[in-house]
């Protein structure tokens, strides 16, 4: 049974580029031996992320997530049984925020900044979709 769980939650530190990419790295490697797809973003000290994938697997990574010191403040926005996958093609694709235009942000919140604490699940997911539609997703090279 596949599943679609995103979560956000915030940065414990500052997280450098590089920190960033070594995170992306070691999804786009372990990801796909477990079936896992999905989609990060990361804006000031916010990661909101999608997961996609078998029920057991997608659970454990969000609890090993949830665990991670890195992390705090972690809320489930959502978690979905899904008939087939949204982001398919990213073993981990990175919303690429230097091509996101504010305008978009603007459509879902109140200001345009990314602050999935609030606004709902149902947004958050409806940013994302425009986000893959308007080419802002990458992946690593």
């Amino acid at each position: 049974m596949l599943v679609r769980l995103m979560y956000a939650s915030r940065a414990t530190e500052t997280v450098r580029p590089e920190v960033l990419n070594a995170i992306l790295k070691k999804s786009t490697h372990n990801n796909p031996a477990v079936g896992v797809t999905g989609v990060l973003c990361f804006s000031g000290e916010i990661f909101l992320q999608v997961l996609e994938g078998g029920r057991g697997q997608v659970s454990k990574l969000y609890n090993r997530i949830a665990q991670d010191p890195r992390h705090q403040e972690v809320v489930l926005l959502s978690y979905d049984e899904i008939d087939e996958r949204s982001f398919a093609g990213w073993a981990m694709g990175q919303v690429n925020m230097s091509r996101l235009n504010p305008a978009l942000l603007l459509k879902y919140s109140e200001a345009a900044v990314l602050d999935p604490y609030a606004v709902s699940g149902k947004v958050s997911m409806a940013l994302f979709n425009e986000l893959v539609a308007t080419a802002s997703v990458m992946c690593l090279p």
